[in-house]
């Protein structure tokens, strides 16, 4: 700022010494005494200027260094607000630039999703007008068939109503023929004549009918085999999720919903550590206050329900404990079996047998066969085999042992591959049974191959036993009712002679009058009585009509 100050403060000197001069030039044609004055002059001025000068330049440089000192500062701070506005500014700008890029990228993303959306609604239309004129199309083409078939039925018809008439026209004759005949030969009145043609024609529609009915229910039964075929199995695909949970699944009830994880535990390492030691499923899922246990072996679903009843009783659930209760169970399990096949040897009044055969004795108590338990079965079995020995004359105590061990084999069938006859015969030779007991479990369902009475004693025996009222959970009284009324209602038919109810009431067998009920109107009497049974009673399965019809000739030779 001196810097400036001080050329400035010359060149106002210069001037005005220019100025006095210029002045002086202009009036050089005055007189030399006013030049000399202005001369003078011009030095006192010019001397004075310098002085002033000096002073101007002191002052002008004193006063410009406190100005340029001022004014840096004051541009100083000037810069630096500039800067820090410019800064915010500049950050403001920078925020909504970020924020404008931010919206456009979330339009842009948006506009894609909907252009994809708009491309997948347009492709779904599209495909559904396809399929739409696909339909349309295969439509237009089975009426067009349709069509065709309806024209060649019509022109069918056409022909049948043709043949029809001329078949009456032939029957009317024939009629008016016989008509004559009868007035002719027989000497009858009208009524007469009509009412024995009327008889003839009733008894040739009879056997026509029975005719077509038997043709009509020989294809009703081929058709409803292939329909049973697939009902039977479409049935079977719907209801074995069903049937697989109710013999696959055991329900433990817990105090509360709080035990439940408890027995999870931290993350998951109890009912891990329970799954691994036990090999089944334990489900805990939203049933309040239980828990379920799912395997198809039933040994180890018991195994799992006792060390799990203790574990709750306990309280005390983690790996190492149910290590220890689990492996207490399989211990406790192990006698559990052998006595049930101790108790059911003892009931059957059977010696003798070895601990190994009690143990596989002991595990039929946790199989079923139609609702009956096999243990029970099979001690069942013993009893009426040696009942019915002992009336023969036979080894009594022989027949109870084979009685009950002939179904042996299934405590292990599912593990070992085969028929619980095969199986079970060779359990009898590994543990030194008689040959009259391997023979019964070998061949009990096949008395062809017997070598001894064995088989056909608890042949006799297992029929018995699993067809006897109540066996497969009906009461007594239900049962008795039932057979009651399957007798009653065929024997409400007219024509029938006798009626039996057999088969624990799965078959209907009816005796008829041979001169009553001819071949022909048995069919039809068959179809009669299985409808009133399908529509007066309720049983389970099927019951089979069996008509018989008995022609006897008896004469006597003296």
């Amino acid at each position: 700022m001196n810097g400036l100050m001080l050329p400035a403060l010359l060149a106002l000197i210069v001037g005005i010494v220019l100025g006095a001069l210029i002045a002086s030039l202009l009036r050089r044609g005055q007189d030399q005494q006013r030049r000399a004055d202005a001369e003078r002059e011009a030095a006192r001025l010019v001397q004075d200027a310098e002085a002033k000068a000096a002073d101007v330049r002191a002052t002008a440089e004193r006063e410009g260094r406190e100005r340029a000192q001022s004014a840096i500062e004051r541009d100083r701070e000037a810069f630096e607000r500039e800067t820090e506005s410019a800064r915010h500014a500049l950050a403001r700008e920078r925020e909504e630039a970020e924020r404008d890029v931010a919206r456009l990228r979330e339009q842009a993303t948006t506009t894609r999703e909907e252009i994809a959306r708009e491309r997948d609604d347009v492709r779904r239309e599209r495909e559904k007008l396809d399929a739409v004129e696909e339909r349309l199309t295969r439509r237009g083409e089975q009426q067009d068939q349709r069509a065709l078939r309806l024209d060649e039925q019509e022109e069918q018809l056409d022909v049948r109503e043709a043949g029809l008439r001329e078949r009456d026209d032939a029957i009317a004759e024939r009629e008016a023929d016989v008509d004559r005949r009868l007035h002719e030969v027989a000497g009858l009145s009208r009524e007469q004549a009509e009412r024995i043609i009327l008889e003839r024609v009733e008894g040739e529609l009879d056997r026509e009918k029975a005719v077509r009915v038997r043709a009509a229910l020989e294809n009703a039964d081929v058709e409803a085999k292939r329909r049973t075929q697939q009902i039977l199995a479409q049935a079977i695909q719907r209801s074995a999720s069903e049937v697989s949970a109710a013999i696959a699944v055991t329900v433990v009830p817990i105090p509360s919903d709080g035990m439940k994880g408890r027995i999870i535990g931290r993350e998951g390492r109890n009912i891990r550590a329970f799954e691994a030691l036990t090999g089944v499923d334990l489900i805990i899922d939203d049933t309040p206050e239980a828990v379920l246990l799912s395997s198809f072996n039933p040994l180890r679903r018991e195994v799992a329900k006792l060390a799990l009843q203790e574990l709750i009783e306990d309280g005390r659930i983690h790996p190492a404990r149910i290590e220890e209760v689990v492996q207490k169970a399989q211990n406790d399990m192990q006698t559990y079996i052998r006595e049930r096949g101790e108790e059911a040897a003892l009931e059957a009044n059977v010696v003798g047998i070895k601990p190994g055969l009690l143990q596989l004795l002991g595990r039929m108590h946790f199989r079923t066969s139609y609702g009956q338990n096999i243990l029970q079965h099979s001690v069942q079995v013993a009893h009426m085999s040696g009942i019915i020995a002992a009336e023969l004359g036979l080894d009594e105590a022989m027949a109870r042992r084979a009685g009950l061990l002939h179904d042996i084999g299934k405590s292990i069938d599912r593990e070992i591959e085969g028929t619980h006859t095969e199986i079970g015969a060779g359990l009898g030779r590994r543990f030194g049974e008689p040959e009259e007991v391997i023979d019964a479990i070998a061949n009990h369902h096949d008395l062809d191959r017997s070598d001894t009475l064995f088989p056909v004693l608890v042949n006799a025996a297992d029929a018995v036993s699993a067809a006897r009222p109540g066996a497969r959970r009906e009461s007594l009284e239900v049962y008795l009712k039932r057979l009651e009324g399957l007798e009653n209602i065929a024997s409400s038919f007219p024509g029938v002679e006798k009626s039996y109810a057999i088969q624990a009431g799965r078959e209907v067998r009816i005796i008829v009058e041979p001169t009553e009920v001819d071949d022909a109107r048995a069919v039809l009497l068959a179809r009669d009585i299985a409808g009133r049974i399908e529509q007066d009673m309720e049983y389970p399965g099927q019951v089979q009509v069996t008509v018989v019809r008995e022609t006897r000739a008896v004469q006597y030779a003296r």
